[in-house]
């Protein structure tokens, strides 16, 4: 942003050198024309500074966040493609669900219907799998 003040301080010293007086109508708006060119590049230099911060700061929070992800993540070493579900038919509602297959061998957690809320399968249910895949396998 240098060449800014560059070129207002040499139309300024075109203007001086022109010896173009500021008493006359168009001497005066020259010498305005240089002082508003001035104001412009003062400003141009302050934004570009500013901005400059704003890029620095927004990297920082960029690699702060990373490093929280990073530490939030790091436990999950399942990957989406690893985990693997089952589709089965609500006996209440007749929707399609997708459950965890993990959870069909867990004695302790009851499966329950997101859209009415009934239960699919039951902690206490001991092979009444209700699922697509087992009720191919049955016909």
């Amino acid at each position: 942003m240098k060449y800014l003040y560059e070129e207002v301080a040499y139309l300024k010293g075109l203007a001086e050198g022109l010896e173009i007086s500021k008493e006359t109508k168009e001497g005066k708006i020259i010498h305005k024309i240089v002082e508003a060119l001035e104001s412009f590049a003062d400003a141009i230099v302050e934004l570009d500074e500013e901005q400059e911060e704003l890029v620095e700061y927004v990297e920082s929070i960029d690699e702060d966040l990373s490093d929280v992800e990073d530490d939030l993540y790091e436990d999950d070493d399942i990957e989406d493609d690893e985990l693997s579900f089952i589709e089965m038919e609500c006996p209440n509602c007749g929707d399609l669900v997708e459950i965890d297959e993990e959870l069909l061998y867990d004695d302790e957690v009851d499966v329950v219907c997101p859209n009415c809320q009934a239960i699919i399968l039951s902690a206490d249910d001991e092979d009444d799998c209700m699922c697509i895949d087992c009720c191919e396998d049955e016909e």
